[in-house]
């Protein structure tokens, strides 16, 4: 994210950038790792643009804010593995695109808060749902009732993040260690892993009996896909050799049709035996 004037706030041009980036990282099978960050040094995202939002009338309000839901989502449905890299401020509409993330990773000066009730509002685009997932009931109800703002050790300390790191001088220490993590991520199977992905995602939606039945159908899954891929291999290997023989066959019926050629050009050549046996193609 790139909004620097508005300290990457959400409002309708960034959002319908990140729709069509999350569609374009959707279609792409070479992609196995996201990782989402900011490249406005001190803040992850300030939340929705309240200046902008100020300008529209209740329907486009409404209108906007299922829009953010939607966003919210759409990170949320990505089927390969995301990470938040959270260096500084990560507010509103900010902490919800982050724990619409799989994994968040949080600098020592990262400042994070669902601070919509201090401003009369209540968190629209996932943070009332997603938090209590995240870190339990009560203290997700802690947070939102009071607005509070916590620091990067705290996040941790709380479960909202993942690992915290000491800022670096570049002010991009959260997205180095998040880089280590995709990198950690990256050699495995890439099926597995988005399988995994889903049974977590919808085994935790429901009880636990429902729960082991669509991690059996997730496993199910990989298991055809990976014989699939066997079947595949084979199949190329049994298509190379076919035409490693066809090749053979018919050098060696080229070879027979030269030696016939030459076999009649000596017959009818009558001068001698021993012309006959200097016969070449």
């Amino acid at each position: 994210m790139n909004r620097a004037h508005a300290r990457n706030s959400l409002g309708k041009i960034l959002v319908n950038e990140l729709f069509r980036a999350l569609e374009s990282v959707r279609c792409d099978e070479r992609i196995r790792v996201v990782v989402l960050k900011s490249e406005v040094k001190g803040v992850f995202c300030a939340g929705a643009d309240l200046k902008e939002r100020a300008q529209m009338n209740d329907v486009e309000v409404g209108h906007f804010v299922h829009r953010l839901r939607s966003l919210t989502d759409e990170i949320a449905a990505l089927p390969m593995p995301t990470i938040a890299a959270i260096e500084g401020y990560a507010l509103g509409g900010g902490l919800e695109l982050a724990l619409a993330c799989d994994l968040r990773i949080a600098a020592s000066s990262a400042v994070m808060g669902l601070i919509e009730t201090t401003r009369g509002l209540l968190p629209g685009a996932g943070g009332t749902q997603r938090l209590p997932r995240c870190i339990g009931i009560g203290l997700a109800k802690e947070l939102i009732f009071t607005g509070r703002q916590i620091d990067g050790q705290e996040a941790l300390s709380i479960g909202l993040v993942n690992h915290t790191v000491l800022q670096n001088d570049g002010g991009d220490a959260a997205y180095q260690k998040a880089l280590i993590l995709a990198k950690e991520i990256l050699p495995r199977a890439p099926i597995a892993v988005k399988m995994s992905k889903l049974a977590i995602n919808r085994g935790i939606e429901v009880d636990i009996a429902s729960g082991m039945a669509i991690e059996g159908m997730c496993y199910t899954q990989v298991c055809y896909l990976k014989f699939l891929n066997h079947s595949h291999t084979f199949l190329k290997y049994c298509n190379s050799l076919t035409v490693y023989v066809w090749l053979i066959l018919t050098q060696a019926f080229e070879n027979s049709l030269k030696f016939l050629r030459a076999r009649l050009y000596c017959r009818q050549d009558t001068r001698s035996h021993f012309s006959a046996l200097l016969c070449t193609d």
